[in-house]
């Protein structure tokens, strides 16, 4: 079940697409049915889910009797434009990625022996085709990263890993679009990926019922075309269980948190020369199941 938000006729609104991927069927349309309050944007979505309603939302999507508008005449949006929190994200979590850098000016190319987290701020997200408004008075080496991004459904702390799917909401595509220069250039790496309008995500949430855990998605990040990067999950240094436990001991996850999982190999950084993003740049992130995520550099 696909949960996307969009743009029809002036109007911002929360829908779900057909299982045939040519209609979207408002949320308000679902909810009002079932005689419930319908929320007003995804994270008052993803708070009032649960096992109930997410049946009761699969049931009617693809049953007579709602208004459906065609897919094709609206404009996705990013399906959290605005997140309750920094996005929460996972550095140097697949070898390929490590192994690339090690070669790279004061970045270590080491093999984490626990997970390295950092956060970025994300108000707002960028959407799926949206253009990407690079602050190029602030940073000249602007890369992409293709990522897996997780959304978590519940509140949680101290998860253990057998437990962890029970806590996840779903699954979206995220481009951790990152400066370089300040990158390096600070001890740390909040600045270098925080500048605004570093993360478009998108085009749409997954719902964790459609993907099962244990899963093993291609995820690949093409630029004008060019495939740079091109890896699968299951390489990912610590899992998706590890992280969301080990990110919950002593630290409360909430309902939509999203969570950035780790790149692979053939960022613009590892190549020689380095290949870095400029205006006119077509970006396209790609994962298996979840779509593609596309934004244009300027």
């Amino acid at each position: 079940m696909y949960i996307l938000n969009y743009s029809y006729k002036d109007f911002e609104k929360i829908g779900f697409l057909s299982d045939d991927g040519e209609s979207i069927i408002p949320a308000d349309e679902i909810f009002k049915k079932v005689g419930i309050k319908p929320p007003s944007n995804m994270n008052e979505l993803i708070e009032m889910s649960n096992d109930e309603i997410i049946e009761e939302i699969k049931e009617s999507i693809n049953s007579d009797g709602f208004k459906k508008i065609p897919a094709k005449d609206v404009k996705l949006l990013s399906p959290i434009p605005f997140t309750k929190r920094n996005l929460l994200c996972v550095g140097k979590n697949y070898s390929d990625h490590v192994n690339e850098l090690s070669s790279s000016k004061d970045l270590k190319g080491d093999i984490p022996e626990r997970p390295i987290y950092f956060s970025k701020t994300s108000h707002p997200t960028v959407g799926p085709d949206e253009d990407v408004n690079i602050p190029w008075n602030a940073t000249k080496e602007v890369d992409y990263e293709v990522e897996l991004a997780v959304v978590i459904g519940e509140k949680c702390k101290d998860v253990e890993k057998e437990d962890v799917e029970k806590y996840i909401f779903g699954y979206t595509i995220a481009n951790d679009l990152s400066a370089r220069d300040l990158q390096t250039g600070h001890i740390q790496w909040f600045k270098g990926k925080s500048l605004d309008n570093f993360s478009p995500i998108g085009p749409h949430i997954l719902h964790k019922s459609s993907l099962a855990m244990p899963f093993d998605l291609k995820l690949e990040c093409l630029v004008n075309g060019e495939v740079r990067q091109s890896s699968y999950t299951s390489q990912m240094i610590f899992d998706i269980p590890y992280l969301i436990s080990d990110l919950s001991k002593g630290m409360t996850l909430y309902p939509g948190d999203i969570i950035l999982t780790g790149t692979p190999s053939g960022v613009g950084m590892g190549f020689k020369p380095p290949k870095m993003l400029k205006p006119g740049d077509i970006v396209e992130c790609r994962i298996e199941q979840l779509g593609s995520l596309k934004n244009k550099i300027v």
